[in-house]
């Protein structure tokens, strides 16, 4: 059970990220429009959005690698870490400049949950912090 418990934060980061991913990149003209109020029609913003997909996948699939190899999770951690502060931080910048978001608020709050969630876990499985 400790093993699950340990690396939850790691399994629900990666699949909320991967779902991110794909409706961000997968095919932006058609699924942005649905999520969000704004049409994706220059070439450069398709490339951005598939750009993002290419990161969220590539994190994910290292905090699945740090889930399956016990060498690899606390480095998996700390970028899980790194990857929703990053988030987080541009998250309260843009409430900050641009007013508050009713769909980025519930993201806010699920990213710093599980920031909070691998800090907690980095810290008790580990003797970096």
């Amino acid at each position: 059970m400790s093993h699950l418990h340990k690396n939850a934060h790691l399994l629900v980061s990666a699949i909320i990220v991967i779902a991110a991913a794909f409706i961000y990149g997968f095919n932006p003209e058609k699924t942005l429009p649905i999520f969000f109020e704004f049409k994706v029609q220059v070439l450069e913003l398709k490339n951005i959005f598939r750009a993002v997909m290419g990161l969220y996948l590539a994190f994910a699939g290292y905090w699945f690698y740090g889930i399956f190899n016990s060498d690899h999770w606390k480095y998996a951690t700390i970028t899980n870490i790194l990857f929703m502060g990053g988030l987080v931080f541009g998250r309260l910048i843009s409430t900050v400049f641009d007013g508050i978001s009713p769909q980025y608020s519930l993201g806010l709050i699920g990213e710093l949950i599980l920031l909070l969630w691998g800090v907690h876990n980095l810290k008790t499985k580990t003797d970096v912090l």
